[in-house]
């Protein structure tokens, strides 16, 4: 029974399967939708950030944390990351392609609640 599978062309013949643990599109979306990985792509959706900006834009996450979901949205394609050779090194992110088309709804999302919650709105 497939009934309620939710199934995407892989492009080579192959299926994603959004509700089997080792799918690949589920793992992505696992990471997005993290504590922290929501934060991340909004705050990267007006401009590229060095490490430090990013710390300080999104209030309560560690060093650790953040280094951590940003290793596993750069390898989603989400977030690209460029270092410059200075010393100490200079270290940027930003969105790609993927991840401002991921983005965009989060984005819209978040709008949409602060729309909602402004004084005289409630």
């Amino acid at each position: 029974m497939t009934e309620g599978l939710q199934h995407r062309d892989a492009g080579t013949g192959e299926r994603y399967d959004v509700f089997h643990t080792d799918c690949l599109a589920r793992d992505v979306v696992d990471h997005v939708t993290s504590r922290w990985g929501v934060w991340v792509l909004i705050a990267l959706r007006r401009s590229d950030l060095r490490f430090y900006e990013l710390r300080e834009s999104i209030q309560g996450i560690s060093e650790k944390m953040l280094a951590q979901t940003l290793r596993l949205l750069v390898g989603d394609g989400l977030v690209w990351r460029e270092v410059e050779p200075t010393t100490p090194p200079r270290v940027t992110y930003g969105l790609t392609a993927f991840g401002r088309d991921v983005g965009e709804p989060l984005t819209e999302l978040f709008d949409r609640v602060t729309r909602r919650l402004s004084p005289g709105e409630q």
